[in-house]
């Protein structure tokens, strides 16, 4: 069995599966890419049993066969050849690959690939499609609010759900919401009618293949247990989804606010990243006081000293300070690619509605701080 591709498109090839493999798993075997030459294709397949990703690459080959090879060892390999020619000989009965490439010749340990767990890219749920710039921009815009809490798993991921003819897409963390809608879906798949939790080793895979094929649009799967994606028929990735019920995201987000603030997004950004130096370590809590016409950022920290800063803001209504965690605020900002933020609130406790008229299909939530 010999095969004859470019290193450079291998390379590439192995380092879009590569992020899939778990450096920590207890099994041998799932440290190995599974390699399948047939019919002048070569598949690279890589998973931990939840996220599986498989690619598809050109390559001359004189006998179809299979392998299984450790997936890091053969990528660092494959880093530091030259872009040339790769001739690949692989000896079944010794279990040796020769690589040979210009001068370079390496012997590799393999194993039968009939040890690797059988895997699948394909459901009987009704597909429908997506373009990668909306995929993108649904994990830009959500993916901060994912929890890190493992104990609540639920919340480990981003929810998806059709509703009215639109995709909506949700992430909490008790802390914080970020919701984002495409509009003008539809699909006929129930398991979206019902809604699902895509995690978050899923949701940085399919980002990996939003940007590869940044231009292209997605072919998506769906049912009960798995997400299926395809891209081009060349990229194709299995996510396991949460098996868990979605939180009622909806008792979060105020039914109406009465007070309104319109402020200049990169003023207040910078202001809250220069405050933010003088915050609590543990909580990173500051205050934002507003009044007529002025916002005031205000730290302090017992050991360090005190900070403020103020910023013209379109405000009227009663004079309030709210206690803000500003890592929130800042990533809640910078997901957004407009000019002004509108802040909408009914008292210093009550949850705080951010979004803008420029971005009318982003909301997002973040809960105040007692300070």
């Amino acid at each position: 069995m010999k095969i004859n591709i470019n290193s450079s498109v291998l390379r590439d090839g192995l380092n879009k599966v590569l992020t899939v493999i778990d450096k920590k798993n207890a099994r041998p075997i799932l440290t190995n890419c599974l390699i399948n030459a047939e019919n002048g294709r070569l598949e690279l397949v890589a998973t931990d049993l939840e996220v599986t990703a498989k690619v598809i690459l050109d390559s001359k080959i004189s006998e179809d066969g299979s392998f299984c090879i450790n997936t890091k060892n053969f990528y660092e390999i494959l880093k530091e050849l030259p872009n040339a020619d790769v001739e690949m000989d692989i000896n079944q009965e010794n279990n040796i690959l020769e690589l040979n490439c210009e001068k370079i010749n390496y012997s590799l340990l393999i194993t039968n690939s009939d040890e690797y767990p059988q895997v699948n890219f394909e459901n009987s749920g009704k597909p429908f499609q997506l373009k990668s710039r909306d995929f993108s921009n649904i994990i830009s815009k959500t993916s901060h609010a994912i929890s890190n809490d493992e104990t609540r798993i639920n919340l480990n991921g981003i929810y998806a759900q059709q509703i009215d003819g639109k995709l909506r897409t949700v992430a909490i963390d008790g802390h914080r919401l970020a919701l984002l809608d495409v509009n003008d879906f539809h699909s006929e798949n129930q398991s979206l009618l019902d809604g699902v939790i895509i995690p978050r080793k899923g949701i940085s895979e399919i980002k990996k293949i939003a940007d590869a094929f940044a231009e292209s649009t997605l072919t998506v799967s769906l049912d009960e247990s798995f997400l299926y994606l395809s891209a081009n028929d060349e990229y194709f990735l299995s996510v396991r989804l949460i098996a868990r019920e979605y939180p009622k995201y909806q008792t979060v987000i105020p039914s109406k606010t009465s007070y309104s603030m319109i402020v200049d997004k990169n003023a207040l950004l910078n202001a809250v990243k220069r405050i933010k130096i003088l915050s609590n370590e543990k909580t990173n809590g500051i205050k934002v006081g507003v009044s007529n016409g002025l916002l005031t950022v205000s730290a302090n920290h017992p050991s360090l000293g005190h900070a403020k800063e103020t910023v013209p803001v379109e405000y009227e209504g009663e004079e309030m300070e709210i206690g803000f965690n500003a890592k929130y605020m800042i990533e809640s900002l910078m997901v957004l690619d407009v000019d002004e933020v509108i802040y909408e609130f009914n008292n210093e406790l009550s949850p705080v509605v951010v979004r803008s008229d420029a971005e009318p299909d982003f909301l997002g939530i973040i809960m105040p701080l007692k300070l």
